[in-house]
């Protein structure tokens, strides 16, 4: 089973191989390839902490994430922005299936631009690129 927060369920559908370090980007990396993989399908806990994206990161502080001082309230923010956004419940388990559909039936790009407002990824695009993909696919396959 994988942990993730809240804001990573939106984060890996437009995941570039961008981010904080290699050993970040290689952990992501991992993460996105099991996320993206159709034919496997796992538990997914949902949460608003540091998951085990977090834990390759830089930014990890011990149980806070230390960008600068107000980052681990910023991402807090993001995660329960995101986990109300998709009517998930905070510490559940989901199946990967379910979370792809929710964001797929629930989210349209520019709904990005208020659940993850003030992230510095959102400027380059490929998130929302991300959401519009997932939503194209979806379209094109019933």
């Amino acid at each position: 089973m994988r942990t993730l927060r809240g804001h990573h369920l939106l984060c890996v559908h437009g995941f570039q191989g961008m981010g904080y370090s290699e050993s970040f980007v290689k952990k992501m990396s991992e993460i996105v390839s099991d996320i993206r993989n159709d034919e496997y399908d796992f538990p997914i806990r949902v949460i608003a902490a540091l998951d085990e994206a977090c834990d390759a990161c830089p930014h990890h502080g011990g149980n806070r994430c230390e960008a600068d001082e107000a980052s681990n309230d910023h991402v807090l923010a993001m995660d329960r922005r995101v986990i109300h956004h998709l009517q998930l419940e905070e510490g559940a388990v989901y199946m990967k299936s379910e979370l792809i559909e929710r964001t797929k039936q629930m989210v349209e790009p520019d709904d990005l631009d208020m659940l993850c407002a003030g992230c510095s990824w959102l400027s380059y695009g490929v998130c929302k690129d991300g959401i519009r993909k997932l939503k194209n696919f979806s379209d094109k396959n019933k």
